[in-house]
């Protein structure tokens, strides 16, 4: 059927092709006697029957190539998203109404090749840049028309004294890690998390891994999605879009962070770096988890159980229940032993905080 209807468009083409300018050839060529130039009106019907039969007789050998190409072009439009689509058509028609509207001064000035040539290039370049514009920037489009239809929420909520919410981004080494679903659970974080489809690509990569420790931290992360999602109950959003133009899911994270003035929550310490440096707002889960880590002090008392020696000579290691280290001076005697110790100073580092201690018993020999 496809065939058969190029076919019939060639066709016409050849028809039409002919019935306008052969009769110009016929006079360029002088083909014909005198006597029947004076009845030139015949011509046009002439070139008609030639033109369309000529070209239909062309057909045969490139038509198949324009079917395919057509099919090609049909399977590709197909496939594409519908967002991709529509802001990409948009893009295009306004290109061609800004061209259709500058091409009418050009033609007025009837010089010869400008006057001609001048609309169709304008025509294209436009055409190829509003596309261009319409596809690439669909993300910016697509959340600006968003922020319209909520625009009344807002202006509620400002009237109501309610600062309005900002999304959250969850990036994957956050869903893997866990936390996230235990933070929701006691309503510390407000507001919709939003999971990119990009980084959902990248934690079932992960899943289908085939190292048996990614394989385990992937599946770990979409457990973690599906409580969230069903058993915590929290406002949990898909973004189906995609920034094709950027490689790395870190990167795509930060840029859906700017365009839907969303925050970042993550517990990449690279990532927290580069929002920090495109002044993008961050959460940070283990700045969240040193800032609730119980406060102690020099001079305090703690029940710790030595687990191992310390690097240094007669030095035990123990741990509280977040996993703060205690050093425990002359310690080593006590290993697999529950004591008392007597912490001496606290110590903040970029790894986190280490407490130093010491035996109570040894305190009171002293």
């Amino acid at each position: 059927m496809l065939k058969r209807f190029v076919q019939l468009f060639i066709l016409v083409t050849g028809g039409t092709i002919g019935f306008l300018y052969f009769p110009a050839l016929v006079k360029a060529v002088s083909f014909l006697s005198g006597s029947f130039i004076d009845r030139v009106y015949i011509a046009p019907y002439v070139g008609l029957v030639l033109g369309a039969l000529i070209l239909y007789l062309l057909s045969f050998w490139f038509v198949d190539h324009i079917v395919e190409f057509i099919q090609w072009l049909e399977e590709v439009l197909m496939k594409a998203p519908l967002t991709n689509l529509f802001f990409g058509s948009f893009g295009l028609i306004v290109g061609l109404v800004v061209a259709f509207m500058i091409s009418r001064p050009i033609q007025e000035f009837d010089i010869l090749v400008i006057s001609q040539v001048g609309p169709l290039f304008v025509t294209a370049l436009l055409g190829y840049l509003g596309f261009q514009v319409g596809f690439k920037r669909r993300d910016e489009f697509l959340f600006l028309i968003q922020r319209k239809d909520k625009e009344q929420k807002v202006t509620d909520d400002v009237t109501n004294d309610k600062p309005s919410v900002k999304p959250k981004l969850l990036d994957t080494s956050v869903i893997i890690d866990g936390r996230i679903a235990d933070i929701c659970q006691t309503a510390f974080l407000e507001g919709t998390l939003i999971i990119p489809m990009f980084v959902l690509e990248e934690l079932q990569h992960i899943a289908d891994s085939s190292d048996a420790l990614k394989r385990n931290r992937g599946r770990r992360g979409l457990d973690v999605l599906n409580r969230l999602q069903k058993e915590i109950g929290v406002d949990v959003e898909m973004y189906d879009g995609d920034f094709e133009e950027i490689q790395e899911v870190d990167s795509k994270l930060v840029k859906l962070a700017k365009v839907m003035d969303g925050i970042v929550v993550t517990n990449d310490f690279n990532l927290n770096k580069v929002c920090e440096f495109q002044n993008v707002p961050v959460l940070n889960i283990n700045d969240l988890a040193n800032a609730v880590k119980p406060v102690v002090l020099p001079g305090e008392e703690l029940v710790v159980q030595v687990i191992k020696d310390g690097k240094e000579q007669n030095q035990g290691v123990a741990y509280l229940d977040d996993g703060t280290m205690i050093v425990v001076e002359e310690g080593r005697n006590y290993i697999h032993q529950t004591i008392d110790v007597l912490i001496t100073s606290v110590l903040q580092t970029s790894a986190g905080r280490m407490i130093f201690a010491k035996p109570k018993a040894l305190e009171k020999v002293q």
